[in-house]
């Protein structure tokens, strides 16, 4: 697993480095973070991964890599922090690809568990535990609130009609049954999709002939019960909790969109079990007749994340029973807002327990690949291990996708776009402001930071800048404090903005002093206390880079030869003169243009390799895409990706969506029509919770079909 931490140097007995400024420690003994009284305690989740394919990009920026940054951020604040995630592994879809696969579901779950994994270490997303939810911790801590809801009546029986096959014994999900297609008589239909035209079906029941797909014998129907959560009862709670949660915390503005929207539309009641072997099985005080059964899959993946702290340490409840003293910051894309906040919080409200709640919410939008969607069968964008084999270090990956976050719009990654900020403002700022101070002092001041004072200053007292200095020193200010209030606020993009203004900044202050061969010659002593600020500017750059890329932040600190330090408030001296420093070298190489090409071939589908195939043949394989052919290029992966969702047959969950906005529709229609009934509430209320059901099928249906999130 990545470090959270900053690298340390190897102890040396020429550093001069003020104290106070030091990161600390608060793990304990056995090497675990518990909250404590001294300093804030900061919880930090990111959405819990599917365990089914690979992370693309728009899965690592939409979560793990932005909460990362935060949690990042924070432990160089100083604050007691832990950051949670694992992969989420129950429901019908593992249990239908690993039938495929031809492994059980547990080991398709470790399989790609490892996978998720190894993709995460490689970006260098430091979680301080990345866990499971297939683990008997999950299903305990799963069974205990599951069993509060029942006692405490916030769950009621609804019954429906539902396939069963008695060869198999079990009730079958959509995906478990086929049939002849009503519409165009295809036999091989699936239950929720002809794959042949195209039609899809409100039931399996529709089918002609159906039958168990993995048996083949012929279904029969019978009813099945199943346990719902009572939503609407709950609503008036939840919406005290989203009140006060928005009010103290930091919302993103599609965060708070998506919960007013399902509020608005007043909640209905909501399924928690479903007919699946693989799954969280319900408490057993529950009693025989719901032995068969499983915890819905949006019932039990955000306990994952108690659960996998629980995994972590004997003591999680310091974490997750802690209101008073800690504070929980949630990282997800928009398409999983309202079981953040509308769902999960209901489970903890209606168990009774005193639960750490959310209290921000850091949210993006999506992530496109070149104008299209990622898709993983179409080989369409860049997957974990694609930008490993790119060559690129892990550096340059964080810090594009960081600035290209989609946290108000969506934003698109090209490869274009990619090369030239590498280039640019990596390469051409930041690297270039580190790298010509440092060559500068090792080569005129023999390595060791100089000293203008003569001895007057040992850093017991702060150091007093020269009067010419001072716009700098107020400028470097300004900018810190918006740095930390950009990402206390978790605005990770302005953040990083801010940081490459600050180095910018640095630049900046070099020319304006013209620091040469010509000022050391006539002007030895403010050469060296040019040298002097400039490089205590550069121990403050490793800090700000260090949740954003800590690789390079480790390398500026290897070649100051300086311990890790925390983000400060204001600007001082803190390397002191007679600190020797270690060896300089580029932080950055540039990437060359020529590279393009190639990558958006290999990773642009099967219509863009015979576009850049065609390309290649007829410019003699070495000029670029033209910007016809790239057009081009985009055009077929697009239609290449959406033919996919597209014939993706549909899943449980949303063959239930469907069946809500069907029944909702209706009875609009009735209301509309004067044929109003008890219970009815007025015609726009009802048409708020139309619509709020027909985003959240518009978002699941994107999630499941590969768009980021």
């Amino acid at each position: 697993m990545a470090s959270p931490f900053p690298k340390t140097p190897a102890e040396s007995s020429t550093r001069r480095i003020r104290s106070g400024i030091e990161l600390k420690s608060f793990r304990n003994d056995q090497g675990i973070i518990l909250p404590g009284d001294d300093v804030a305690n900061t919880l930090i989740t990111s959405a819990l991964p599917y365990v089914n394919n690979a992370p693309h990009l728009g899965n690592i920026i939409g979560s793990t890599l932005s909460a990362d940054v935060f949690a990042r951020y924070s432990r160089q604040r100083n604050n007691r922090t832990l950051y949670i995630c694992g992969t989420d592994e129950y429901g019908t879809t593992t249990e239908v690809m690993a039938a495929k696969e031809g492994v059980s579901p547990q080991e398709l779950c470790d399989k790609y568990h490892k996978i998720h994994a190894d993709s995460y270490e490689w970006f260098e997303i430091g979680f301080d535990h990345f866990g499971r939810t297939s683990t008997p911790k999950q299903t305990e801590i799963c069974q205990d609130i599951f069993l509060k809801l029942y006692n405490n009546g916030w769950l009621e029986e609804h019954e429906n009609q539902q396939l069963y096959c008695e060869k198999d014994k079990r009730f079958l999900a959509d995906r478990y049954v086929e049939g002849t297609c009503p519409k165009c008589n295809y036999d091989g239909a699936r239950g929720d999709q002809c794959e042949y035209c195209s039609v899809t079906y409100e039931s399996p029941l529709e089918l002609v002939n159906p039958r168990c797909s993995a048996c083949g014998a012929r279904p029969e129907t019978r009813t099945t019960a199943h346990l719902h959560i009572k939503l609407a009862e709950l609503q008036p709670q939840i919406e005290a909790f989203v009140q006060k949660a928005s009010s103290e915390g930091t919302w993103s503005a599609n965060g708070k969109a998506f919960t007013d929207g399902w509020l608005r539309g007043g909640l209905q009641s909501r399924g928690m079990t479903r007919d699946l072997e693989w799954g969280v099985r319900l408490p057993k005080e529950l009693g025989p007749k719901w032995e068969n059964k499983v915890m819905y899959v949006w019932f039990d993946a955000p306990i994952g994340y108690p659960s996998i702290t629980a995994n972590y340490t004997d003591e999680w409840k310091q974490w997750w029973r802690n209101p008073e003293n800690v504070k929980l910051y949630q990282f997800m894309g928009k398409d999983n807002v309202p079981f953040h906040t509308v769902l999960f919080p209901g489970y903890l409200l209606g168990s009774g327990d005193s639960w750490t709640m959310l209290n921000s919410i850091s949210t993006t939008e999506y992530l496109q690949y070149e104008g299209t969607k990622f898709s993983k069968s179409k080989n369409v964008g860049v997957f974990g291990i694609n930008a490993r084999e790119s060559g690129v270090p892990a550096s340059v990956w964080r810090y594009y996708l960081l600035m290209n976050r989609p946290e108000t719009n969506d934003s698109e990654f090209t490869w274009d776009n990619f090369v030239a900020l590498a280039n640019a403002e990596l390469l051409n700022n930041l690297g270039n402001f580190v790298n010509r101070i440092l060559k500068f002092a090792i080569a005129k001041f023999d390595g060791t930071v100089p000293d203008p004072k003569d001895g007057a200053f040992d850093g017991s007292q702060p150091y007093e800048f020269a009067t010419e200095d001072s716009e700098f020193v107020s400028d470097v200010n300004k900018l810190l404090a918006t740095y930390n209030d950009q990402l206390s606020h978790q605005k990770i993009r302005g953040g990083l903005q801010t940081l490459l203004a600050v180095t910018g900044r640095g630049n900046q202050f070099i020319q304006d002093n013209r620091l040469d061969n010509t000022l050391l010659e006539q002007n030895p002593k403010r050469c060296a206390e040019v040298v002097l600020v400039a490089l205590n500017l550069i121990y403050v750059v490793a800090a700000l880079t260090h949740p954003y890329m800590p690789s390079t932040s480790d390398s500026i600190l290897e070649q100051l030869d300086a311990i890790p330090r925390a983000i400060p408030d204001e600007f001082s001296i803190d390397l002191l003169p007679g600190h020797k420093l270690g060896q300089a070298k580029h932080l950055f190489s540039r990437i060359d243009p020529k590279n393009v090409a190639v990558w958006r071939a290999k990773y642009g589908g099967d219509a863009a390799k015979e576009v850049a195939g065609a390309a290649a043949a007829g410019a003699g394989g070495d000029k670029p895409l033209s910007k016809k052919q790239q057009e081009k290029l985009k055009k077929e992966a697009r239609k290449a990706a959406e033919a996919a969702a597209a014939a993706r047959p549909r899943s449980d969950e949303e063959r239930a969506l469907e069946d809500m906005i069907k029944s909702q529709g209706d009875k609009i229609r009735r209301i509309k029509q004067g044929k109003s009934e008890e219970g009815d509430r007025p015609v726009e209320d009802e048409v708020a919770s139309l619509k709020a059901l027909k985003e959240e099928l518009d978002a699941l249906t994107k999630s499941l079909a590969g768009v980021a999130i």
